[in-house]
């Protein structure tokens, strides 16, 4: 179970993290988006702050989407999402934009059933029950995957983000992968048009945690540190090899460790292969301009990002995330040193 302090336990109930100083020269970073990393975002600011007083943030968890939104408008200094930047997207910008990978993370499959049993499912079944084919827990398919374990005749509602989603990326980007049908009906995206009067919409990963707990027979997805803090069940996925694996920070590490990174850090681990792969993986990406209008800030931003991906990934664990290997680190130092 994760250890996080009080400051972050209050993150995860808002909207948006602020620290903030009444030093005349203090630099203040803007950056929006993706909620997948919020805890880690929260805890590097506090800990970045102890070294770099001079240094504050004010990062808004509101979603990829949004967050790519406001990167595009140039309202902020970096972008946060858990879905790259696409070709449409990147040609869209008013510059150049560099998509830096800085956590990697699981995608936790979260339910409310009476008892809280601890259950395995599997990619067709998850996409069955969100394509609305299987709407009872007690359902045969789900009782195959746990034998031995007493189901109730209970209405399973789905949660999915209403909002433009990172985490909705990767995990439809997983479904799309294991399940043709949903490939075919409904496809992958931030954003997708989800089946008719199925379940129910809920915005943020803190949302859907929320909806996931107050609703009886929910099931939802969220990354795990969103799941430990609102000590929410959540199941093992049967993985490429036929193996159940929970997504634990090691799990993630072997799917991220099988990961091909191009050069521009663009790509998706989902369904990655090996025994102990977590199969609902993916990293979330800061996004930021190669060159920025705010001379005064790239110095400092670029100084956090180098950070983030080397000393940072040092409380990756405890928050419920895989640390970036020295490898992609590296990577990603010289990347940085092109930001002007």
């Amino acid at each position: 179970m994760m250890n996080m302090n009080k400051k972050i336990i209050l993150s995860l109930l808002g909207s948006a993290a602020l620290f903030t100083t009444q030093a005349a020269d203090t630099a203040l970073i803007n950056g929006a988006g993706s909620s997948f990393d919020f805890p880690a975002f929260t805890k590097w600011f506090e800990a970045y702050g102890k070294t770099e007083p001079n240094v504050r943030f004010n990062y808004q968890s509101i979603g990829s989407g949004a967050g790519k939104q406001r990167l595009k408008d140039q309202i902020v200094d970096f972008g946060a999402s858990d879905a790259p930047m696409s070709d449409a997207e990147l040609a869209a910008a008013p510059g150049k934009v560099l998509d830096i990978p800085v956590v990697a993370g699981g995608v936790a499959i979260i339910y409310n059933l009476p008892g809280d049993p601890k259950l395995k499912l599997d990619g067709d079944t998850l996409a069955a029950i969100y394509l609305g084919n299987i709407n009872k827990w007690n359902d045969p398919k789900i009782a195959a995957l746990n034998p031995g374990v007493s189901l109730p005749e209970l209405t399973i509602v789905p949660v999915h983000r209403a909002d433009g989603s990172g985490t909705s990326f990767i995990f439809t980007d997983y479904l799309s992968v294991v399940n043709p049908a949903w490939a075919d009906s409904i496809g992958k995206g931030a954003v997708v048009k989800w089946p008719a009067a199925i379940g129910v919409a809920s915005k943020g990963s803190e949302g859907v945690a929320g909806s996931v707990k107050q609703i009886s027979g929910a099931i939802g997805y969220a990354e795990l540190a969103y799941a430990d803090q609102n000590k929410i069940p959540y199941a093992d996925m049967k993985n490429s090899t036929g193996n159940f694996i929970s997504p634990t920070p090691d799990s993630v590490s072997v799917a991220l460790s099988t990961a091909k990174v191009p050069d521009d850090f663009r790509f998706s681990m989902v369904n990655a292969p090996g025994d102990k792969a977590y199969p609902i993986s993916g990293v979330s990406w800061a996004l930021v301009y190669q060159e920025t209008k705010k001379a005064d800030h790239a110095k400092p931003l670029v100084a956090f990002l180098k950070w983030a991906v080397t000393e940072g990934q040092k409380l990756s664990v405890q928050l419920d995330y895989a640390p970036l290997p020295d490898s992609i680190q590296q990577r990603e130092l010289k990347m940085l040193e092109t930001i002007k």
